[in-house]
């Protein structure tokens, strides 16, 4: 019987993403989005979620109160921080160094951001920045 391995392709990767951070929105919040599209880049993993806001949170944005739910999710991610990089980890197989998030509420948007480690054969600065020449 030949030992045929499957090697993950990057849509795989990304789709594993997508789906897993919509579940977790989904079991925290009671409501996940209706739609995530994950990107890969170099370094950089780049979630967007589109349509996740709970009718508590719709409700506080049309009285006025968006700061209220950019807090309440702002602090949701602090909380949520090592559930949501263990989904990215898992997924690529790589260390996230550095996690972010941000909401928007017309059109209802978060976006999540994760660094990654660099790869082993990469050996340039973990966020890929490269340091420009001093402006005076």
């Amino acid at each position: 019987m030949d030992d045929m391995r499957h090697e993950t392709t990057p849509g795989e990767v990304m789709a594993r993403i997508s789906t897993g951070l919509v579940q977790l929105h989904s079991r925290y919040y009671g409501k996940g989005p209706t739609k995530a599209k994950t990107h890969l880049v170099n370094d950089t993993v780049i979630s967007i979620l589109r349509g996740g806001f709970t009718t508590v949170e719709r409700t506080l944005i049309d009285q006025g109160n968006v700061d209220t739910v950019y807090n309440m999710r702002r602090s949701f991610q602090m909380v949520m921080e090592e559930q949501f990089t263990a989904i990215v980890q898992e997924a690529t197989g790589r260390r996230v160094i550095a996690y972010m998030s941000q909401i928007h509420q017309d059109p209802d948007l978060a976006v999540e951001i994760f660094m990654l480690e660099p790869a082993e054969e990469d050996s340039r600065d973990p966020a890929g920045v490269e340091e420009l020449p001093e402006v005076r």
